[in-house]
């Protein structure tokens, strides 16, 4: 019960942040559609509502000013049940990144946790994206909405994918930008989703008996609706693979709003 209170007490700090703050800047409306995900049922189409998303993902200087604002936040002052002992760890101090600001103040925020990231999107009214949303407005080139058929689209994440992490990663304003405006959502970071532990979590295997216990590694291209789409794969595996509290090098994250019903409806 104290365990699960303390999670209430984190996670519900910044109710009265949000009522007093308005609408972000530096967001794009993504108009919603149909697409059929990687994993689904029976490789359906599924809808995605209109929704509002950060151009950019979480810069270290955005995030130190939340943790500067919310104490509870600061690397020295999170419990483990929040963030493993990786969280934050390229910053030389609680408040910040210190003698390398000048290259990573505007670069993405790396090593936060899901509870860290979800709780900085609340404090700004906002949310994290759903797989679905981001999927969606992933598949977005520089000229078209989806270029889902286009090799050489697939082809950046790949070359991207293959390569060590940099040093420094670079400013956010410096990556690439899609068709709607969204800047990074491939070759810079991974990024934390609300449901990133949904993708391919399909029983518990010490109790579910109709699990097919084959299915593992290449197998689980099974249930694919595009066995090409490798860079995919790599997105939905790594996902599964993360616990809420975990840190990762190169896994930062940016945050979404709904579309107000009336301005939906005026579309």
């Amino acid at each position: 019960m104290r365990r699960l209170l303390t999670i209430l007490l984190m996670l519900g700090a910044c109710s009265i942040a949000q009522a007093q703050k308005g609408t972000p800047a530096n967001m794009v409306h993504v108009k919603g559609g149909t697409f059929v995900p990687l994993y689904g049922s029976n490789n359906q189409s599924v809808s995605v509502q209109d929704f509002i998303m950060d151009k950019y993902p979480v810069t270290n200087a955005q995030f130190e000013a939340f943790v500067a604002e919310y104490p509870k936040w600061k690397k020295s002052e999170v419990k483990a049940l929040f963030a493993d002992a990786g969280y934050l760890k390229h910053w030389s101090s609680d408040l910040g990144v210190g003698t390398n600001a000048d290259k990573l103040k505007n670069s993405p925020v790396i090593n936060v946790s899901w509870f860290a990231a979800k709780a900085y999107c609340e404090c700004q009214g906002k949310r994290l994206p759903t797989v679905n949303e981001w999927e969606f407005a992933a598949l977005a080139s520089e000229t078209k909405k989806d270029a889902s058929s286009e090799p050489s689209f697939y082809q950046r994440s790949l070359d991207w994918y293959s390569q060590p992490n940099p040093k420094y990663l670079p400013p956010v304003q410096n990556a690439f930008k899609n068709y709607y405006g969204l800047y990074g959502m491939i070759g810079l970071v991974w990024e934390w989703t609300s449901d990133f532990n949904s993708a391919l979590i399909v029983g518990e295997s010490r109790q579910n008996a109709s699990l097919d216990r084959q299915l593992f590694c290449g197998a689980g291209s099974t249930g694919a609706s595009d066995v090409k789409n490798y860079v995919a794969f790599m997105r939905y595996a790594f996902r599964s693979s993360l616990k809420a509290n975990y840190t990762v090098a190169n896994l930062g994250f940016r945050c979404v709003q709904d579309v107000p019903a009336k301005t939906t409806a005026q579309k």
